[in-house]
């Protein structure tokens, strides 16, 4: 299994082009399987999850290319299977977004429940739920959703719990689906929007994306596009705590920083000197940073995607912090990694309380998940010593080449073989 070697105590300088969103990328390849014409996507990351959900569309039989600026093609007239097997999408939570899209355009199909990182209960239910409503025939056998709808007619969907992935798979159910589909407490995330202005760019008729409640108002069918995905506001929001932790001075380009605002707050509340002009972010530390209490709720609030990360940071500021989860139930497991490099931090419930320490020193760590991931690298990047971070196949799923980004930035971090 590959590994990271990482070198601390080198301060992260220069210039950074933030990726594609990765939760805005699979969306729209899913979104690719409700028309016949060709639909082009730009600005799309390398990533793993992208990989796998490329080679499950190709399975399905639609026809793909790739060029060189990683712009991928994608025309689903060709499909002859409605089938997502769990060998390919065990890895990976979004591969339940392929159920609306076949379910609208194709009338029948069969998905794998998802796997994905181990933070918690992400159920599915409110998926089939939501997609029963609008009149499709579904059962859970042997560990796959098997589902059926002649064709899928506009609902009244409320669902009990914010929820990103339901909210785009009863959306894209809802553009093929006859008369008007609404979704109540809808999820407001950037990607929801960037999805919904994808699906609108199809012919799509979407209104109120990026509110709690999107009414979709069906069409018979959708024309291709060619569209980019707007840039990943985790990645964005990763680099500018890799700066903070590291007193660098850093300038991000291609981003959004309208969709981190509360983030860039944060820091600036801890001490960081951040700009922000048009699509670029510079942020410079020369000092230690105050540590910020956090607690984690769904968009525009603080994104629990950033919470391990934050963690980190605080786990080297001056004095105590409280960091609150409510999103997800089982999302501390990078803490007893931390501990082990030095970090002083007592988990009580959903909150973990952090006593800020002079020094960080490397070890060998594991890394549990997605996020995990990033804040022990950020970790082993101001720890004194060498820090190696076992299990980064998770970094690989959300963060595209990011050792390789960190190393022009200055930072010492490697690639292990297995």
């Amino acid at each position: 299994m590959e590994k990271l070697l990482i070198s601390g105590g080198k301060p992260l300088e220069g210039e950074v082009r933030i990726s594609g969103a990765k939760n805005s990328v699979l969306p729209i390849l899913a979104a690719s399987l409700l028309t016949n014409e060709d639909v082009i996507i730009g600005n799309v990351p390398h990533l793993q999850d992208v990989t796998t959900t490329i080679s499950l569309l190709t399975e399905m039989g639609a026809t793909l290319s790739i060029d060189e600026k990683m712009k991928v093609c994608i025309n689903a007239a060709s499909i002859d299977s409605l089938y997502a097997p769990y060998e390919m999408v065990k890895t990976m939570r979004a591969s339940i977004l392929v159920l609306g899209p076949l379910l609208a355009h194709f009338g029948e199909a069969k998905v794998s429940l998802p796997g994905g990182c181990a933070i918690g209960s992400r159920p599915v239910n409110l998926h089939i739920e939501g997609l029963r409503a609008m009149g499709a025939n579904i059962k859970v056998v042997d560990g796959y959703i098997v589902a059926k709808a002649k064709k899928l007619r506009g609902a009244k969907i409320n669902f009990p719990t914010a929820t990103v992935t339901g909210t785009e798979n009863i959306m894209m159910a809802g553009v093929l689906a006859t008369g008007k589909t609404v979704i109540k407490n809808a999820a407001k995330e950037p990607e929801i929007i960037d999805l919904a202005n994808c699906l609108r760019l199809m012919g799509a008729k979407i209104d109120g994306d990026g509110s709690s409640v999107i009414t979709i108002e069906g069409v018979k069918n959708l024309k291709g596009c060619n569209y980019d995905v707007l840039p990943d506001r985790i990645e964005t929001a990763t680099f500018l705590v890799a700066a903070a932790i590291t007193n660098g001075d850093l300038t991000l380009t291609h981003t959004r920083p309208d969709t981190i605002k509360v983030i860039i707050n944060k820091l600036k509340k801890a001490g960081a000197n951040i700009a922000v002009k048009n699509d670029n972010i510079n942020i410079k530390v020369n000092k230690k940073l105050d540590a910020v209490n956090i607690v984690t709720n769904p968009y525009p609030d603080f994104p629990t995607d950033m919470q391990a990360q934050f963690i980190a940071l605080n786990s080297i500021s001056r004095g105590k912090s409280k960091v609150v989860e409510s999103v997800f139930e089982n999302r501390f497991m990078h803490v007893q990694e931390l501990v082990r490099m030095g970090a002083d931090i007592e988990i009580n419930g959903n909150t973990a309380i952090i006593k800020g320490v002079k020094k960080l020193t490397g070890a060998p760590v594991m890394a549990t998940d997605l996020r995990a991931s990033a804040s022990l690298i950020l970790a082993g990047m101001v720890a004194e010593g060498e820090t190696i971070v076992d299990r980064i196949y998770h970094i690989d799923r959300g963060y595209e080449c990011i050792e390789e980004k960190l190393t022009k930035l200055g930072a010492s971090i490697k690639r292990l073989p297995q």
